[in-house]
């Protein structure tokens, strides 16, 4: 379904590129633009500002979630080390406490994951929909018949790659 999809939509990018470029010819040029979205999410000021804001907002979870990893591991490690000396029924108790440390390990990383990929997804979007404005605006500005960006592209000239021009516009809006 996917595939039908994207053939689908590169058909009509197609057809819409060249009924634009046939009008065009009888007109002026066209004017064709690019932008790398992955390079604007990667190097544009607002993008490593919002890394940067995850990365507070995040790092001390992650740091206690190492913490408690590790105690887990050195605890399950003095279990074994013990194991031989210890009676049926100390062991038995302290491996169910291991598993119990387990489990609750286990829970608090997925919430932590959980966490971080909604968030890190809301502050992406808000990057992204910025950029867009951007792009949309230099493409008024500039004239511009057609500014693609990122999907179905196979091929760019650095001619008309705009991807510099729209971070050194998000990086001068601040």
């Amino acid at each position: 379904m996917k595939a039908r999809s994207m053939k689908l939509i590169s058909a009509l990018l197609l057809a819409s590129v060249s009924s634009i470029a046939v009008s065009a010819h009888a007109q002026d040029q066209l004017k064709i633009g690019y932008v790398n979205g992955e390079r604007v999410l990667r190097e544009a000021e607002p993008a490593k500002r919002a890394a940067a804001k995850l990365e507070a907002e995040f790092g001390k979870r992650q740091k206690d979630l190492n913490d408690q990893s590790a105690a887990f591991r050195a605890q399950a490690d003095k279990l074994d080390k013990d194991s031989p000396t210890l009676s049926e029924a100390e062991k038995a108790r302290r491996q169910r406490e291991l598993i119990e440390l387990d489990r609750d390990l286990q829970r608090k990383q997925r919430e932590y994951q959980e966490d971080l990929t909604q968030r890190k997804n809301e502050e992406v979007n808000n990057v992204s929909e910025r950029a867009q404005r951007t792009i949309k605006a230099i493409g008024e500005a500039e004239h511009f018949d057609l500014i693609v960006q990122d999907q179905l592209v196979f091929y760019v000239s650095p001619r008309i790659d705009l991807t510099k021009k729209v971070i050194d516009a998000l990086n001068a809006s601040k």
